[in-house]
């Protein structure tokens, strides 16, 4: 979040912004909960490129969040910016002087108290399961199976809906508007993802978006017909075509990628909107 101030500079006001303090923007990050993690570049392992313009960037290390289900109480110790992800993450310290990383929600600061298990308050921040969280209540990080990690409503703002619960099952309403069951012994933290205004912001230029590790990307439409779909014709001209495609002839937008017969089509009691 930007807090705007207004300051005195040789008799004319001019606008400075500056960072919210609750996040940590400068420390470095906690040595043990990090890995030197490894950069493909939009390669596959045969070196090969399978997803274009990538590449280059600042050299950063992988903080290890836990997504999985903790248990206990915790104190957060700081909020940090994450280059990896989008959402802020939070240092938080067990009663054993344990220390782990986890997505921060929304509205929680250094120095709160968060629950952890089954037996948690309901109150932002803290996280338990589905059964015990009251139906139209806002959630995050929502296990899919209750030994794997959180997989759902994870990055910065993001938030699904607890429809209700019935027959061992929660009604969840995820971001895309898909209505999905998931086992209600599965766990979810209260309240929406933190970094609410990450889609607002302005990258400014291009040397920025290159140390985020993307290329410089080419439209379709100005390349020559041997090189894309789209190419050809003379000055700005339109696709000519009925809908967009890939370099490859393929269909680029508005086209299904999930496999029929996936088993877990039957949680699905409700398909995203187009």
């Amino acid at each position: 979040m930007l807090v705007v101030k207004k300051i005195k500079n040789r008799g004319k006001r001019v606008l400075s912004y500056v960072r919210e303090k609750q996040v940590d923007y400068r420390t470095r990050p906690w040595k043990s909960l990090t890995n030197k993690g490894k950069k493909r570049s939009g390669r596959m392992k045969s070196g090969a490129i399978s997803v274009r313009r990538r590449g280059g960037g600042r050299k950063r290390r992988y903080r290890i969040l836990n997504l999985k289900a903790l248990q206990g109480e915790f104190q957060v110790e700081r909020l940090e910016k994450d280059p990896n992800r989008s959402a802020f993450i939070a240092l938080i310290k067990s009663q054993d002087q344990q220390y782990s990383y986890i997505l921060a929600t929304n509205g929680l600061k250094p120095g709160q108290k968060i629950i952890f298990g089954d037996n948690a308050p309901i109150q932002e921040g803290n996280r338990t399961m589905l059964k015990r969280i009251p139906a139209g209540s806002i959630i995050s990080t929502i296990q899919l199976n209750p030994d794997s990690p959180a997989q759902l409503a994870r990055s910065a703002g993001s938030f699904a809906k607890l429809m209700g619960c019935e027959k061992g099952f929660a009604q969840v309403k995820l971001p895309s508007g898909e209505i999905r069951l998931i086992k209600q012994t599965c766990y979810a933290s209260i309240g929406q993802v933190s970094n609410l205004e990450y889609n607002a912001q302005r990258i400014g230029k291009a040397g920025r978006r290159r140390n985020m590790g993307f290329r410089p990307q080419v439209r379709g439409k100005v390349m020559n017909p041997a090189d894309h779909p789209h190419g050809g014709g003379e000055g700005n001209q339109p696709i000519g075509l009925p809908h967009p495609k890939t370099p490859w002839g393929k269909p680029a937008l508005g086209v299904r990628t999930r496999r029929k017969k996936t088993k877990s089509n039957k949680y699905i009691l409700k398909r995203r909107s187009k």
